[in-house]
């Protein structure tokens, strides 16, 4: 038995968990998410618990057990509170606004870039810092790594943008050494 997957999901005061065939529907005070489930894995409301099981042991059921779990957990733990990541913005005359819904980033070429967050993400910034908050924790993943590759962190001069408490690893710069 999975160790992840056999673990109940305790379902918290105000988010309400509707569960259909091959999906599962989860309401809270943010709002509402879907979890599509696989065919083979069974998922069961029980005395304000959730609880996924997998039809044989076969590996790939075993892999999606543990998966659709966390999956429904994240949903629950989303329309609850919702999920945050913060980036910081490192590098003389890099920059972040928000122009409206837009996120304008100025980060050394010769052209400002425009991002539009998709629908259920919201974006706020404080010039060298970017958050962008959401319920759905894999979209949030996403919008941070994409907004991450407009300028990864280089390892000589540490500019670009980083995670926030991100460690990027310095390199020596070449040296002026004599000629034998």
């Amino acid at each position: 038995m999975s160790r992840i997957g056999k673990e109940p999901i305790t379902i918290p005061e105000g988010v309400h968990v509707d569960i259909q065939p091959n999906l599962v529907l989860v309401k809270g005070p943010k709002g509402e998410l879907q979890v599509k489930v696989h065919q083979d894995i069974k998922v069961e409301k029980e005395n304000g618990h959730v609880n996924v099981t997998r039809s044989s042991d076969i590996k790939s059921h075993r892999a999606l057990h543990g998966t659709i779990r966390v999956l429904v957990a994240n949903a629950i733990h989303g329309v609850l509170e919702g999920y945050q990541k913060e980036l910081e913005i490192r590098g003389i005359g890099y920059q972040a606004n928000m122009q409206g819904n837009r996120l304008v980033l100025q980060l050394g070429y010769s052209h400002d870039i425009v991002f539009d967050p998709p629908e259920g993400i919201t974006i706020s910034t404080n010039r060298t810092e970017v958050t962008v908050t959401g319920i759905d924790k894999q979209m949030v993943g996403e919008v941070t790594a994409k907004i991450r590759s407009f300028r990864k962190p280089e390892p000589y001069k540490g500019k670009g943008i980083r995670y926030k408490n991100e460690y990027v690893r310095s390199k020596q710069g070449k040296t002026i050494g004599g000629g034998d």
